[in-house]
């Protein structure tokens, strides 16, 4: 368990859920990854979260994900802060690449809920349970019912907080009432990050620490001042930021995600454009609407 059983990091802001390079043939372009955590550096963002969604998690493989995590680390060097996606459906290998997060030095390790296999409540319990209780690595929950076609309801989630070693949960549900409730009945020291763009900012003005984002991987510098002008409660920034942004925000899902952030990014000329099937190239319609996206906001000519 960690040393002090509730003093964990505070992660506030923007951060970007990494997408994870790759070169048309599918393999990971390793040089444009330190050169997205040098940008990211640079561009302000708060922390980063590496092979997560975005980063491809489910199509990599063990190796490969271990490595992401450890090159991460390596090249952030301490400028920031990085969490490590290491959930998974079966318990024992989320425990598995948590102990290899820990070791390469993550602050914190990202945990979905298992998918597929649609555990009940008190089979989400006892996963994250059992993964707390065989690391000392601080761990997020991630809760993403669009991807996992479970929900961890809020009295599952309160029941985690209790729990040494579990620190926060990323809430991707878009629910703001439910969320509401959530930040109302919360341990203080349970810090809740939004997981979904367009309510990021309505989440944080109701108390949420930071948000998680896909788009900051194309926008950074502007969602990290969403999140600050959020957290300060300057409305007027966060309704001209939120607004710049909004679009971008909902085409940046017009496909399965990372598709169409892939195809941001390599627009914008930060990595070349590759997938690993299943996941195959955006329709030719969709790149136009992600194009327009960019350009409303500011990011491309």
């Amino acid at each position: 368990m960690v040393a002090n059983a509730f003093d964990y990091p505070q992660f506030k802001g923007s951060i970007p859920a990494l997408i994870t390079p790759m070169l048309e043939n599918g393999e990971i372009d390793f040089e444009a990854y330190k050169k997205l955590i040098d940008w990211h550096v640079q561009e302000g963002s708060d922390a980063l979260v590496v092979v997560g969604t975005s980063g491809e998690s489910p199509t990599v493989d063990f190796e490969e994900h271990g490595e992401l995590i450890r090159v991460a680390v390596t090249h952030a060097n301490g400028r920031i802060p990085i969490i490590a996606g290491v959930g998974g459906n079966s318990t024992k290998e989320a425990i598995y690449l948590t102990q290899h997060a820990e070791k390469a030095g993550a602050q914190a390790g990202l945990s979905v809920v298992p998918y597929y296999n649609k555990p009940t409540q008190e089979g989400m319990y006892l996963h994250f349970k059992t993964i707390a209780e065989n690391t000392s690595l601080p761990i997020i929950l991630y809760n993403v019912p669009g991807r996992t076609s479970v929900n961890m309801t809020n009295e599952t989630i309160i029941r985690l907080a209790q729990i040494p070693g579990i620190m926060g949960i990323k809430e991707a549900s878009g629910d703001i009432s439910r969320l509401g409730e959530l930040l109302r009945d919360k341990p203080d020291h349970f810090q809740v990050y939004s997981g979904d763009d367009p309510t990021a900012a309505a989440l944080i003005l109701l108390g949420g620490s930071a948000n998680i984002s896909v788009t900051a991987n194309v926008a950074p510098r502007a969602m990290h001042d969403l999140c600050v002008a959020a957290a300060q409660g300057d409305l007027a920034k966060v309704r001209e930021l939120n607004g710049r942004l909004a679009t971008l925000n909902r085409l940046l899902f017009v496909e399965a995600n990372p598709i169409p952030v892939k195809y941001a990014v390599a627009r914008m000329g930060l990595s070349q454009l590759g997938y690993r099937l299943p996941l195959s190239h955006m329709s030719e319609g969709n790149r136009v609407l992600v194009e327009q996206a960019l350009k409303q906001a500011g990011l491309i000519q």
